[in-house]
């Protein structure tokens, strides 16, 4: 129902940038709202979940669209870009992690994606099996998430892990939802450094490749 562009993107794409990776910011397609989506979700989400999800019905699958749209997309222009079309992965936050799931999860060869990192997402897509060459997986999510989504996190790790995928969950005690690059002094702060950690395990920032 709203995008948070910032927080959640274009910080993102500047701490990786800064690190030698090239980063895209996504928007994606979300549900019609009034002026304030916030307001506006808030109040399905406490007061009418079953309107909320009739809302976010036809939106979700056009995120998840744009999502395998976005992977295909840069990709195809890698060399332009300068960048290894071999290595073009997605991270997503709330909704944008479940995109991002989806996307780990239903793919073709052209939009497969090299990674996916899912930070507190909320389980798009959740019941679909992991593919034969699933990527690798990064999910983050706080227990104290007041829309209580950690659960979901801690699913898509038992499924990336029973189908003998490789996967790394951080749950943080304490963080809530939407901490994103906020800093609020509490180890949520690095969940973004733990990131490119596992990127460098995953040998994705080998420096003899673009």
């Amino acid at each position: 129902m709203a995008l948070v562009i910032d927080n959640e993107g274009s910080e993102v794409a500047r701490y990786l940038a800064g690190r030698g990776i090239t980063a895209f910011v996504l928007k994606y397609r979300i549900a019609h709202t009034d002026e304030d989506a916030a307001k506006d979700f808030q109040q399905l989400f406490q007061n009418d979940k079953q309107k909320l999800h009739e809302v976010l019905a036809d939106a979700v699958p056009l995120a998840i669209d744009d999502g395998l749209v976005a992977v295909a997309y840069v990709r195809r222009r890698a060399a332009e870009f300068g960048v290894s079309p071999d290595r073009v992965g997605i991270i997503g936050f709330s909704t944008g992690g479940g995109v991002t799931a989806a996307v780990a999860l239903d793919y073709k060869p052209e939009d497969r994606p090299a990674f996916a990192a899912a930070i507190y997402q909320g389980g798009a897509l959740i019941d679909a099996p992991v593919p034969t060459d699933a990527p690798p997986m990064f999910i983050v999510a706080a227990t104290d998430d007041n829309l209580g989504l950690a659960p979901a996190s801690v699913t898509l790790y038992q499924k990336w892990a029973a189908a003998r995928k490789s996967v790394e969950l951080h749950i943080y005690a304490k963080g809530g939802h939407g901490f994103g690059m906020r800093k609020q002094s509490i180890p949520t702060d690095q969940w973004i450094d733990r990131f490119t950690d596992w990127l460098k395990l995953q040998g994705l920032l080998n420096k003899s490749l673009h």
